[in-house]
């Protein structure tokens, strides 16, 4: 008797402490019935960076491949040439949403976990890395924004709708 209740005491223990740790992330739960169904139909289409550097551009395609994939692609260019280019996939495995970024240098995609999704916005972490560890996407109108951060630095993009 004093084993099982001593079992039970140290099952809730750690149920509570798992729910304390997702909150001191900050780290907005959502239900598998919400991640499953989430849309992110105001990603796709094409647009154009509106705060580039002069003398280049940069651009992202997003499509819808399926309710549980997107997938994107972002380039810069500099005198007509591509001088950096990123292949990206939204999937949802198992309940959970991840973005997934690959440039030409690197063999696999690295993940990272979307930890925030509201309407028109998402956010997602990598903790591993040195930069970005985290990504942030949100869209107002015809306008999309998306930030690329650690402790140290934040890079802005802002994007027009290209069509």
């Amino acid at each position: 008797m004093k084993s099982s209740l001593l079992l039970l005491l140290t099952a809730l223990f750690i149920v509570s402490c798992k729910q304390n740790t997702n909150r001191d992330h900050g780290i907005t739960e959502t239900t598998p019935e919400k991640e499953n169904t989430a849309n992110f139909d105001w990603l796709t289409g094409k647009w154009k960076r509106s705060n580039e550097k002069a003398g280049k551009e940069t651009f992202e395609n997003w499509n819808k491949i399926s309710p549980t994939e997107y997938s994107g692609i972002g380039f810069t260019l500099q005198k007509g040439d591509t001088i950096s280019k990123e292949n990206m996939k939204l999937v949802n495995t198992s309940g959970q949403w991840s973005l997934l970024v690959k440039t030409p240098k690197e063999k696999q995609f690295i993940k990272f976990k979307v930890t925030e999704l509201k309407n028109n916005e998402f956010v997602c972490v990598n903790d591993s890395l040195d930069f970005p560890k985290r990504i942030q996407y949100s869209s107002e109108g015809k306008k999309l924004k998306a930030m690329i951060s650690n402790e140290k630095m934040k890079i802005p993009f802002e994007f027009e709708k290209a069509e």
